[in-house]
C-alpha cells in the first residue's frame, strides 16, 4: 500500500463524527493491504495468544466460535483518509480470550501478527475493556477475504491499520515493539482524533 503524507481524495464533508482530515466514504469500502490476499480457509484459521500470560493458548475456528458472542456497531477511521459510519461486526470480544491466557501483571503491550506475517503494535490499555474484537462477520455476513476474512483484529477507535487483517495471533510484551507500518514511519498508536498518522505527528 502507496500512502504519502498528501493525501488527496474527495471533498471534506463536515460530519458529527468524523476526525481531522477524514471523509465519509458513505457505502465504499476501500480494499488496502501491504499484503497479498491470502486463500485461507476458515478450518484452515487458527488464533494463538502467548508471550507474557500464565496459559498461552492457542483456538481452532469452532473453540473461538465457542466464545460468548459479542459484536460492534459504530464507525471505523482509515489512515489513508476515509471513515465509515454505522459498520457492523460480528465476533467475540478479546477481553474473553485474554481472560483465559491471564496476562502477567507487567504486561504493557502486543504485537498482533497475521497469518500472512504483517504486524502491528498495541498497548494492552487498547486491547482489553471491550475496545477490540476478533471479528469474523461483517453486516451480518462472513467478513470477506479482502477485508480481513476469515477473521481479523477489530480495534476500532484506532485508525484501521492497527486492525490486523488475517489475524493469527498476539504476542503480549512488557515493552513495546513497533510492527511493520511503525518500523515504515508510522505513528506508534494510531489515535484518528489526534491525527497520529505518523511519527512525530
Amino acid at each position: 500500500m502507496n500512502v504519502t503524507r498528501g493525501f488527496t481524495g474527495r471533498p471534506r464533508v463536515h460530519h458529527p463524527g468524523l476526525p481531522p482530515g477524514q471523509y465519509d466514504a458513505g457505502d465504499d469500502w476501500p480494499v488496502l493491504s501491504a499484503e497479498v490476499t491470502p486463500d485461507l480457509a476458515a478450518a484452515d484459521w487458527s488464533f494463538r495468544i502467548d508471550g507474557l500470560v500464565a496459559e498461552p493458548r492457542t483456538w481452532s475456528w469452532d473453540a473461538a466460535h465457542a466464545l460468548a458472542p459479542s459484536a460492534y456497531e459504530g464507525d471505523i477511521h482509515c489512515v489513508t483518509s476515509w471513515s465509515k459510519f454505522g459498520v457492523r461486526f460480528g465476533g467475540v470480544s478479546l477481553d474473553a480470550f485474554l481472560g483465559l491466557v491471564r496476562p502477567d501483571a507487567t504486561a504493557t503491550h502486543a504485537v498482533a501478527y497475521s497469518h500472512t506475517g504483517y504486524t502491528t503494535n498495541l498497548p494492552l490499555t487498547d486491547l482489553t475493556g471491550g475496545r477490540a474484537w476478533i471479528a469474523w462477520e461483517y453486516d451480518g455476513r462472513p467478513l470477506p477475504a479482502e477485508h480481513g476474512g476469515p477473521a481479523r483484529l477489530l480495534v476500532p477507535h484506532l485508525y484501521f491499520w492497527k486492525s490486523a487483517k488475517w489475524i493469527a495471533g498476539l504476542r503480549i510484551l512488557d515493552h513495546d515493539e513497533p510492527g511493520f507500518w511503525e518500523q515504515n514511519g508510522y505513528h506508534a498508536r494510531g489515535n484518528p482524533w489526534e491525527e497520529q498518522r505518523y511519527s512525530g505527528d
